[in-house]
């Protein structure tokens, strides 16, 4: 196994989990907070597309599909107080998003040479992500700690468990 092979593993991994979180859920249960403080789902699907997006769009300028206006500042840190079910998307626009975000990354590993992975990564991220390939490799970890925090969701909406 090569780097590449082991991100597109992990981003696989995450992917399946994320999927297997959401399979069931509806657009209310994305704003469920389970405990006081905590991010909803809709906020965080919001986030891990605004982020991936980023770090793609850091390695290939243009590689990433549009987002609608205004999503990336409806998912920042400072909106995450937000319970207004009109200020975010439903979870199949939320999924179709995921999946046209998901595919530009993966052509963009597919096309990467192993020079491009060891060049630097952003600069914003250079204490997590020192290069591209680690850039890429953290989309699927960044997800994957996220997801993790669905299970609570799922737990208070009594949900079965999914994984």
């Amino acid at each position: 196994m090569n780097a590449k092979d082991a991100i597109f593993t992990s981003l696989g991994m995450a992917e399946n989990v994320t999927k297997s979180y959401l399979k069931d859920l509806t657009d209310a249960d994305l704003l469920v907070r389970p405990v006081p403080g905590m991010n909803h789902m809709a906020w965080q699907l919001g986030h891990l597309l605004t982020a991936e997006r980023s770090f793609v769009e850091h390695i290939r300028p243009g590689a990433s599909p549009a987002v609608p206006e205004n999503f990336e500042e409806g998912h920042g840190r400072h909106q995450t107080n937000i319970d207004d079910p009109s200020k975010y998307l439903t979870l199949e626009q939320y999924s179709a998003l995921y999946e046209a975000q998901r595919a530009a990354t993966k052509k963009v590993l597919a096309e990467i040479s192993d020079a491009e992975l060891d060049a630097p990564g952003p600069e914003a991220l250079k204490g997590f992500a020192p290069t591209n390939g680690a850039t890429l490799m953290l989309i699927a970890n960044h997800e994957l700690m996220h997801v993790g925090q669905y299970v609570a969701v799922r737990r208070a909406l009594g949900k079965a468990v999914a994984i």
